[in-house]
């Protein structure tokens, strides 16, 4: 069984010279990525969570570390490794790992109270479709959202008006109940919220009839969010303390905001900066002269250089998106100008553009010619001459 388990170190992803505070960042980042909460419903990330776990309860434990440095898993098998192996089970992991998860999810999670106080209420998540320009200055939205509120008949108790709640039997006012079951690390010890409380250490024998005991009910609510100038599509906004409330005194969770942006038909994002592409007619490229661009700002003049060639990238200094962190910083709008090449000219557009050819030596005789003969082999039909 021993020699299916990964190594420690490799779990965490840390050389076997790695020091505490190497050991305990690597978790973080494990933890964080494969908590349950992050991932409800993944068999993989829930074992990749736990796996973690045991390699932190063991790597960030001097003796144990040392224990495993010199005998691997067999360390904590029964009978094995110096002491006769390590009783997982007989280590409280919500006391090991409570400042990690603290620092994780900074106290925004909805955990439960062992001594049934205060606890935070969970948080709610929605989002919001804005367009690109309110995307880049910013708007102010209103969302209609089913929200919970304390029961007004029981004030959040859940107890029929005039009943009180009284103390779990099971954990004994707790909200936690221990279990023991044998594994290949031996005796393991394993602490959960109680089925009978739910974790809340009370039981409640006449519900309150407005709320069925749950201490909430459901209101639709609107909550005005402001939309920052430069927020970009899939991230979110925090508003606190409008997600559901808490128990026992506790503040109500937050509400998280996620920003949809509807594509432009223009324009084209990366990072502050916006991306078009602008026609420009044979005369102007060759000779120059004055074209209008669109911007989030409106449209700009814009001078195109004598000569300028399809493709070419010009810059719009301060037209992009403006910096979430100062609006007053914006990004650049980056134009690329292609050559409009039209599609039917009359005859005599056509005369002029063969004389022109002449003049600048590029005759079109060549073309005309292999032109004809490719057809001629082919399909045994004449093209009209010229490219139009």
């Amino acid at each position: 069984m021993a020699d299916q388990k990964r190594d420690y170190y490799e779990v965490l992803g840390v050389e076997k010279n790695a020091d505490d505070a190497t050991i305990k960042k690597a978790y973080r980042q494990l933890a964080k990525k494969y908590h349950p909460d992050m991932n409800p419903g993944d068999a993989e990330a829930e074992k990749k969570f736990k796996e973690a776990g045991e390699a932190y309860a063991v790597l960030s434990d001097p003796d144990k570390r040392k224990q495993y440095d010199q005998f691997g898993h067999a360390a904590f098998e029964p009978g094995g490794g110096a002491y006769g192996g390590f009783d997982f089970g007989s280590m409280d992991f919500a006391d090991i790992f409570g400042d990690i998860f603290g620092d994780l999810f900074g106290g925004g999670g909805r955990r439960r109270s062992s001594s049934g106080g205060p606890m935070k209420g969970a948080n709610v998540r929605t989002s919001v479709r804005i367009t690109f320009e309110e995307a880049v200055f910013g708007c102010e939205k209103e969302l209609d959202l089913n929200l919970k509120d304390p029961c007004p008949t029981c004030g959040g108790s859940g107890a029929k008006p005039g009943t009180s709640k009284i103390t779990c039997s099971k954990c004994g006012g707790k909200g936690q109940v221990v279990f023991t079951q044998q594994s290949f690390f031996g005796t393991m010890r394993n602490v959960q919220a109680c089925p009978d409380c739910s974790g809340t250490g009370q039981i409640i024998k006449e519900k309150c009839p407005n709320c069925n005991g749950q201490g909430f009910v459901n209101s639709r609510k609107k909550i005005s969010v402001s939309i920052p100038a430069g927020i970009d599509s899939g991230q979110s906004i925090r508003i606190r303390e409008k997600g559901e409330p808490g128990t026992a005194g506790g503040p109500r969770g937050d509400l998280l905001v996620e920003v949809i942006v509807a594509r432009h038909p223009i324009f084209q994002r990366q990072d502050t900066n916006i991306y078009s592409t602008v026609p420009v007619s044979f005369a102007v490229a060759a000779l120059g002269g004055e074209i209008m661009i669109d911007t989030v700002d409106g449209k700009v003049a814009y001078t195109v250089k004598p000569g300028t060639q399809t493709d070419t990238r010009v810059r719009l200094k301060g037209k992009g998106v403006p910096s979430l962190r100062s609006a007053s910083v914006r990004g650049d709008h980056y134009v690329t100008l292609v050559l409009q090449v039209p599609e039917k000219l009359p005859n005599e557009a056509k005369d002029l553009l063969r004389r022109f050819d002449e003049l600048t030596g590029n005759s079109l005789k060549a073309v005309d010619e292999y032109t004809e003969n490719k057809d001629s082999a082919g399909k045994g039909k004449k093209k009209k001459k010229g490219f139009f």
